[in-house]
């Protein structure tokens, strides 16, 4: 089964430079285009892409608010966004959103081919060149772990996996709102405010196998 990608991004000629490589690879397929972010949640509903590859800057309404309508209306759809922005603000936003990947396009495009299967198979991607700048807060203290109950160690390894709250839920055998209140305890104890930071910690601690 080929990954059906939709590219969303205001330059015509950066669409067509992507969509080289992703047509060379024999489990993708680029199925629609978007100029304008108006443009791609039309295209979305038309052509229900399995993933989009989403610009940040996109014309009209921006990537992260595109983010938000279309996961409320394609709950499955994965998002990587792949931006010139590596501003902390613009990944926390856009991954808060809902995207699951975010490539920077100072990158090659084996790293958004790499994003792309990681995000599809239901994991969170990070350029290399951001993932400091999210969960820069001192130096790493593995340390921290110790505060966390075995639960919480559990919520912590799924959702550095990618997975959603009533995702863990299930996983778990627990309630979406138990599995809230492990979140809430976790980023207390770990001195974290945002959900993007949380899984950036879990993911540069290696949680995703714990």
């Amino acid at each position: 089964m080929k990954i059906r990608i939709m590219l969303a991004d205001d330059h015509r000629m950066f669409r067509e430079a992507l969509r080289i490589p992703l047509a060379a690879e024999p489990d993708m397929e680029v199925v629609a285009e978007a100029a304008t972010g108006a443009e791609a949640l039309a295209r979305v509903d038309s052509a229900n892409p399995d993933l989009l590859v989403l610009d940040i800057a996109m014309p009209g309404v921006n990537g992260i608010e595109v983010t938000r309508r279309a996961l409320a209306q394609h709950p499955a759809l994965r998002i990587v966004a792949l931006s010139g922005y590596t501003d902390r603000i613009f990944i926390d936003e856009i991954l808060n959103a809902g995207a699951r990947g975010y490539v920077v396009k100072s990158a090659g495009a084996d790293e958004l081919i790499r994003a792309i299967r990681a995000v599809f198979a239901g994991q969170v991607f990070l350029s290399p060149e951001i993932t400091g700048e999210v969960i820069r807060k001192g130096s790493s203290d593995r340390a921290k772990l110790t505060l966390l109950g075995q639960r919480e160690q559990q919520v912590l390894s799924l959702l550095a996996r990618g997975m959603r709250s009533t995702q863990i839920a299930t996983e778990l055998g627990i309630s979406p709102a138990t599995v809230k209140a492990h979140r809430r305890n976790i980023k207390q104890k770990l001195g974290i405010n945002s959900t993007a930071e949380l899984t950036c910690y879990a993911i540069r601690e290696g949680l995703q196998s714990i």
